[in-house]
């Protein structure tokens, strides 16, 4: 077994089949804007179904795609396969990614976030892989500014049967600012109201730039 199986193979086949429902709906525009302008060597944590691999545009010279989860990386190699850039998939956490220090010209997480372990870990480690003026490209859902909507997601995550449901998905994570407290300089955040399926409520999305000091 890979040293960073990270098994969910009930939630992994669900996912994948509402990756396809969420690019109907909507994602893919958000993908295309998220990876628009990219250049070097990118890594992508989390890579899911391979859903951004065919929107990275032409001066990305490499993607190393990191995803823990079997079922998921099979998808993810297979999207390798016809993919614009080359991609390389590999299993590895976002806490513990597989290239060098200060190595890397961007960043990208989409839909991670959520639920990777420990959130500001998983961010310092992208503070460490990137170089100083490097990119960290993020489309993240977030919970609600207020309202009822907030507390119902606070309460979903707290309850823990949410998570343990999800594969780890923590609905009520206010990632922006999680961001921000890793030392990137957001330069360009998005607020976007989403409903990927009719079995999933309207929730919102943080799409955006955030960039290192030079």
């Amino acid at each position: 077994m890979p040293p960073h199986d990270v098994k969910h193979p009930l939630f992994a086949r669900g996912y994948a089949w509402l990756a396809k429902r969420e690019d109907e709906a909507g994602n893919f525009d958000n993908r295309k804007e998220l990876l628009a302008g990219l250049s070097g060597r990118v890594v992508e944590v989390g890579s899911g179904t391979g859903s951004n691999f065919a929107h990275y545009p032409a001066g990305v010279t490499e993607v190393i795609a990191v995803e823990p989860e079997p079922y998921l990386r099979k998808i993810s190699q297979q999207a390798a396969e016809t993919a614009p850039v080359p991609v390389r998939v590999v299993d590895g956490v976002a806490d513990d990614l597989p290239v060098e220090d200060g190595a890397l010209d961007a960043g990208v997480v989409s839909l991670v976030l959520c639920s990777v372990p420990d959130q500001a870990a998983a961010l310092a480690e992208l503070h460490r892989k990137i170089k100083p003026g490097g990119e960290l490209r993020f489309y993240e859902h977030v919970v609600p500014e207020g309202g009822p909507k907030r507390v119902l997601l606070q309460l979903a995550d707290r309850s823990g049967l949410w998570p343990k449901l999800a594969a780890g998905c923590h609905p009520a994570r206010e990632t922006a600012a999680a961001i921000a407290a890793a030392g990137f300089n957001i330069v360009e955040c998005e607020r976007i109201e989403f409903r990927a399926a009719p079995v999933e409520p309207t929730i919102p999305y943080i799409l955006g730039i955030a960039q290192l000091p030079a």
